[in-house]
């Protein structure tokens, strides 16, 4: 799939590692409605500093992203080489410097290579294409095993309204309204407070739903750029249906990345959803969900194929919600290992057992309060997460 009027290029600048794709750019032919969701972290990365400046007037035209260094905690200097390669690509594509919006990710602390960047911008505007999506998915990986990018498409006004995103993360992950980095782009014709609410929405109800391991970065952030060349009817507040049309099609996007950086989580196995329902209201449902998917007791369980539901069963106690635990069902996929707080015996831990074999399965708890549910994903921990993250330096 392709959007007309996006173009992207990528190239390995050294930035890191020699001889990989570590320096991106995506343009636009014309500046784009442009919505941004930022780390709530207090310690923010100088690029996100800026971007998030420049984004009160929801316009953008390009972003320049690389990998292999965060420039994050970095100081009035760190803010400084952000600006000057933001400068480095206004003056190459001829746009206002403030429609250049910034991104990095890597090591936290390390001065930004500006050389990487002057050496590589002309061969990065030179190498614009249609065609190198797939190459800026490449480059925005750190210890991400895969890329990730997904497609949709939906009508609007009986015109076809397209969506492509991109995302990386495989560890430092728990976001707060964002994820490690997340570009998606659209030809859709929406206005700012729509695509805004639209993206508030849905990073809340997906990226907002995974955890790898509990960690929330400084440079996390999601972009969505509307180019408007879909030609659809605008979708602005006299247009609510449309826009919760679109708003469906970008969540399927955002979940489908989410999911994937859960997947490529660093050394999972598995791939699990916590599924709380029956609690009296869905932010206690999420409370309690959330609180087991980042219990390193029980990823490591799901990891060693334990069907150890005690591990859960403490999490839950221990996430500030209050429940009857003589109500509480867990079931394993489709086998009920709990009911009504009590265990259904060796029979049934067997059976759970051989759903903890598989690649994907979820944890389903029915508290028999309310109406309140909500799903969070999340992964196992292995031996191979440590090791990743004991030399992720070196």
């Amino acid at each position: 799939m392709n959007i007309k009027g996006f173009s992207y290029s990528a190239v390995a600048a050294s930035m890191k590692y020699d001889n990989k794709l570590d320096l991106g750019l995506i343009y636009s032919d014309e500046p784009c409605v442009t919505a941004g969701v930022f780390t709530t972290n207090q310690v923010k990365a100088a690029p996100v500093l800026i971007d998030i400046e420049r984004l009160k007037e929801g316009r953008a035209q390009a972003v320049l992203v690389n990998s292999g260094c965060a420039n994050a905690c970095t100081g009035p200097d760190g803010k400084e080489s952000s600006l000057k390669t933001s400068r480095m690509v206004s003056d190459a594509l001829g746009i206002p410097d403030d429609m250049v919006q910034l991104s990095s990710t890597g090591v936290i602390g390390e001065p930004l290579n500006l050389d990487a960047f002057e050496n590589n911008m002309a061969a990065l505007v030179d190498g614009l294409s249609a065609d190198n999506f797939g190459k800026v998915a490449e480059a925005i990986m750190t210890t991400d095993t895969v890329s990730k990018t997904a497609f949709s498409s939906v009508t609007i006004g009986g015109k076809e309204v397209k969506l492509m995103g991109m995302a990386k993360g495989a560890g430092m992950i728990m976001p707060n309204m964002a994820t490690m980095l997340s570009f998606v782009l659209t030809d859709a014709q929406i206005s700012f407070p729509e695509l805004h609410k639209s993206l508030l929405a849905g990073v809340e109800r997906t990226f907002n739903r995974i955890t790898i391991d509990g960690d929330t970065s400084t440079n996390d952030m999601v972009l969505a750029m509307a180019n408007g060349t879909a030609d659809n009817p605008w979708i602005d507040s006299d247009a609510p249906e449309d826009r919760l049309v679109f708003q469906d099609a970008l969540e399927n996007v955002l979940k489908d990345l989410a999911l994937q950086i859960v997947a490529d989580g660093e050394g999972a196995t598995k791939t699990i959803t916590i599924r709380v329902c029956g609690a009296k209201e869905d932010y206690e449902a999420e409370q309690i969900a959330r609180t087991i998917a980042t219990s390193s007791l029980v990823k490591t369980a799901f990891f060693g194929e334990d069907a150890n539901w005690g591990r859960i069963m403490a999490a839950m106690g221990r996430s500030g919600v209050r429940f009857y635990q003589e109500r509480v069902d867990i079931a394993f996929g489709d086998v009920m290992i709990v009911k009504n707080g009590l265990f259904l015996g060796k029979e049934a831990e067997e059976a759970a057992t051989k759903i903890l074999k598989k690649k994907q399965f979820s944890i389903s708890i029915d508290l028999k309060e309310g109406a309140g549910c909500e799903e969070v994903y999340t992964c196992d921990f292995s031996l191979d997460y440590v090791k990743i993250n004991a030399d992720y330096r070196s």
